[in-house]
């Protein structure tokens, strides 16, 4: 599991946004009469992560609190690491910013440590990241902005309305896709977490320091909530873990959170997000998948003839999607949620429209992947099957759209020539009229993300396209 699922797992499981800091920091601790030596720290990092495992959705450790305590440092760092329950995602606040050792200190953290992810200073440039982003399960949170006063005369350069630190966000947005690449910024500054949104609303976001009061908080979550009420990760101040009983503080916290999700979630009523005694509307978790096609052209009208020869009054041209990092990103997540409940030894992608995808989903996924060619070449190998296989592996095959099941049936009886066994089918689009009938009655199951109803609904409710042209979609 990659970092991004697993801390929704968390966040679901335990309806909170909130991450519990574990660090010595000797600043805030010197005043607890429990934590006047290391060997109460054993103690009480423990003590912490009992008291939050079920109200937080991350922990976090600094560092550079347990390595300025020397080699003791370290063993509590390694103390603590092991204490925290495996389904709850660890991130190290490490801000590695050294480009030449960047390669070692990632295998250190995610290897040895065994942490989820790590946060990095981006100021040596997307060199310095790609050794963390070799580790496709784990992330790396870009430190963008800070709430250190002085530190204004950097971000703000050369001009407020074009701060510096936007410029990073949108450099970080091209470093990798939103499971792998987070953003890093202080908490007290709801107008610069606020751009931040704006500019990178697919984007996980890390708040870090505190907030005054009640109101303040409220304005930095509306400020950092993105339209389904995620998004956004929000530190526990650390004077409510030292309180005797610290579980009873942060669930008022988390509760008065979620109040804030609540609101935001109702000024956006066609998101899909479940809150304590909480019931709203459900909607199509597809939605935003399906206006942003729309609105980058993917959906267009006129007669247009199909690859099976049939002629629609309507076109899905899906080629373009490569070219869009986010968009794609969010499709192959679409399939691998269905891909993740069926059964198969390998990939198989229908050249040519659906090979990106069955490559991504095979690195995505970490499985191996083959296609049948489209045709048998005369030259080299002449193989009619390309990649490593073995006969008798169950093969899942990928296509992008279902209108006939022609050509996806063709290549999947080529993988069977050679001896593949192939049971499901899985597509983006599905145009309907019966064709995953004509798939069973041929020995497969078809799975679909989205059908051809489902998106002409989203379009006509959303107001993208009118009532004829709804029309087009379903006659």
């Amino acid at each position: 599991m990659n970092f991004f699922d697993k801390l929704l797992v968390a966040m679901d499981r335990n309806q909170s946004l909130l991450y519990a800091a574990l660090d010595p920091d000797p600043e805030v601790l010197s005043g607890s009469e429990r934590l006047s030596s290391l060997r109460q720290l054993w103690d009480w990092l423990p003590f912490v992560i009992s008291q939050t495992e079920e109200l937080v959705s991350a922990y976090i450790l600094t560092l550079d609190f347990y390595q300025a305590l020397g080699i003791p440092g370290l063993e509590l760092l390694q103390h603590t690491l092991a204490t925290i329950p495996p389904h709850i995602p660890v991130i190290l606040d490490a801000k590695h910013g050294d480009i030449n050792t960047s390669t070692v200190f990632a295998r250190t953290a995610f290897e040895n440590w065994l942490v989820d992810a790590c946060t990095v200073l981006p100021y040596a440039g997307h060199e310095q990241i790609a050794p963390f982003l070799v580790y496709p399960n784990k992330a790396v949170f870009v430190l963008c902005a800070t709430a250190n006063p002085s530190a204004a005369v950097l971000q703000e350069h050369p001009a407020a309305y074009l701060p510096f630190y936007l410029h990073l966000v949108k450099q970080a947005q091209t470093w990798g896709s939103p499971e792998q690449v987070g953003l890093k910024v202080g908490a007290a500054m709801p107008d610069i977490v606020a751009k931040m949104r704006a500019t990178a609303p697919e984007r996980l976001i890390l708040m870090q320091g505190t907030w005054s009061d009640e109101q303040d908080l409220a304005k930095l979550l509306s400020a950092g909530l993105n339209a389904e009420g995620q998004g956004l990760l929000v530190p526990i101040p650390t004077e409510l873990l030292t309180v005797e009983h610290p579980s009873q503080e942060i669930e008022k916290l988390r509760d008065t959170i979620n109040q804030e999700r609540q609101r935001v979630v109702q000024g956006n009523p066609t998101c899909d997000l479940w809150l304590p005694n909480v019931c709203f509307l459900q909607s199509d978790p597809h939605r935003d998948l399906i206006l942003q096609l729309f609105d980058i052209g993917c959906i267009i009208f006129g007669e247009h003839v199909q690859a099976s020869g049939a002629t629609f009054p309507y076109y899905i041209d899906l080629r373009t999607i490569i070219s869009k990092p986010q968009i794609f990103h969010q499709i192959l997540g679409a399939y691998a949620e269905i891909l993740k409940q069926l059964e198969f030894d390998r990939i198989a992608g229908i050249p040519y429209g659906s090979l990106p995808t069955a490559t991504g989903l095979a690195l995505r996924l970490e499985r191996p992947m083959i296609f049948p060619r489209k045709e048998v070449k005369e030259h080299g190998t002449k193989r009619l099957i390309e990649g490593h296989f073995a006969p008798g592996e169950k093969v899942v095959v990928i296509d992008d759209i279902l209108i006939s099941g022609k050509s996806v049936m063709q290549g999947a009886e080529k993988l069977k020539s050679v001896g593949l066994h192939v049971e499901d089918i899985v597509v983006f689009i599905d145009h309907g009229k019966g064709v995953k009938d004509r798939l069973k009655e041929n020995g497969y199951r078809g799975h679909a993300v989205l059908t051809i109803g489902e998106i002409a609904e989203t379009l006509y409710q959303s107001g993208r396209i009118d009532g004829s042209q709804f029309k087009l979609f379903v006659e």
